[in-house]
């Protein structure tokens, strides 16, 4: 018979697991009340935001001219909150003509200068949350204060500076940016802050100019693609500048640019560009000579019709078939060129801009010259027979039928 003594491990093991059951049953009674209050707490938060939201919602003109005193709710922080969204979403929605009694609340509720505050004294996310509320109360004594902002240590703090910035779209607020763009100071990805710029200087342009002849390498070509996007053609003498730079990128954008300028001042400067040694500044060339459509731009376009680059042929083989008063010259230039590449990259052009069914009509009207009917005929019989003798039911009869009158009445 065992000693009683044996049982007093087996107890003690006994007691651990039923204190260890008591702890969990405990643990998981004190998750459940949490989770409970926490929705509770909740259920009620929201109950009060609604109906303070619909009180005020109710007296909101009163609120907005000043009749109701800003005592009455500005000193408690929930009501604070729901009348500054009130009024920021307003501002982001509401017509222009709407803003200023907008905004004039903000700054006689002093909403406008705590939150110019807390973007000074704060860090981390709250200085975050109020350089994003700020950037929309579109206030200009706020630059300032995100301006500052700008210089902070952390990253995110300074992307939504810049984003805060580019909200306001006014040329101060561009000029915090460039200012810093131009020293090499501001450490930002490039796409918000070129959205950003785009946004303020899209009124006032040539106040890139400056800022751009001071930067370098990335950030120059960075401002010459937002220049290039807003350039207008006051800005003439400025973009022959540009023209000549030596980081492609630039010349690139100016020829963008030059595509809105005046044709008479721009055709020399974008022919000499469609040579360029860069083929996207080629490419972006012969997208603004297509954009000016004139017919001066022909031989520029020819000339590019026999690019080594293929983007290039087909872009301005596209122009070309845009210009259809002169397609029979047209054709007969790039006949000259006997550039095989240049005559089917034409043809192509034509079929997809629906040019050569014209074209192919034309030739059996009387009243066509014979010239320019042998123009077109060479120009089919050369590259196109083949690809249209299935797509184009017809067109191989023409041709077919005209192919032995083509060298007599090409002929000059």
């Amino acid at each position: 018979m065992g000693s009683v003594f044996n049982w007093i491990p087996s107890a003690a093991v006994a007691r651990l697991l039923f204190q260890a059951i008591v702890a969990s049953l405990a643990g998981i009674g004190l998750l459940l009340a949490f989770i409970l209050g926490r929705r509770g707490w909740r259920a009620y938060h929201f109950r009060v935001l609604n109906a303070h939201t619909f009180a005020f919602r109710q007296k909101w003109k009163d609120i907005v001219t000043g009749a109701v005193a800003p005592e009455t709710w500005r000193f408690n922080k929930l009501d604070r909150q729901i009348v500054e969204n009130i009024l920021l979403d307003s501002i982001e929605t509401g017509a222009p003509a709407d803003l200023p009694p907008l905004v004039e609340c903000l700054r006689s509720t002093g909403l406008l200068d705590l939150r110019i505050y807390e973007v000074r004294n704060s860090r981390g996310w709250q200085r975050r949350n109020a350089i994003v509320s700020l950037g929309r109360t579109r206030a200009p004594e706020a630059i300032p204060a995100l301006a500052d902002a700008l210089d902070d240590s952390d990253a995110q703090t300074r992307l939504a500076a810049v984003r805060g910035l580019g909200r306001f779209a006014l040329p101060e607020a561009a000029a915090a940016l460039l200012v810093r763009i131009a020293e090499g100071t501001l450490n930002v990805p490039e796409k918000p802050l070129q959205n950003s710029l785009l946004s303020c200087c899209r009124g006032e342009p040539s106040m890139l100019v400056p800022y751009l002849r001071r930067a370098e390498g990335g950030s120059r070509e960075m401002l010459a693609r937002v220049l290039g996007e807003l350039a207008t053609p006051e800005l003439g003498d400025d973009l022959l500048l540009l023209a000549v730079d030596p980081l492609p990128e630039v010349r690139a954008s100016a020829a963008r640019a030059l595509g809105r300028a005046d044709a008479q001042f721009a055709f020399p400067i974008l022919s000499a560009l469609t040579a360029d040694p860069e083929w996207f500044v080629r490419l972006r060339a012969v997208v603004a000579i297509d954009g000016l459509h004139h017919p001066r731009s022909i031989p520029a376009l020819v000339r590019a019709l026999c690019d080594v680059n293929r983007q290039v042929r087909q872009r301005a083989a596209t122009a070309l078939s845009r210009l259809e008063p002169h397609l029979e010259e047209i054709l007969e230039r790039v006949l000259v060129t006997r550039d095989n590449y240049a005559l089917q990259a034409m043809i192509s052009a034509l079929e997809r801009t629906g040019g050569l069914n014209h074209l192919v009509e034309a030739l059996q009207d009387p009243r066509n010259p014979r010239k320019a009917a042998g123009i077109l005929l060479r120009a089919l019989h050369r590259a196109s027979r083949h690809l249209y003798s299935a797509r184009t039911p017809g067109a191989a009869q023409v041709i077919a039928e005209e192919s032995s009158q083509t060298e007599e009445v090409a002929a000059p």
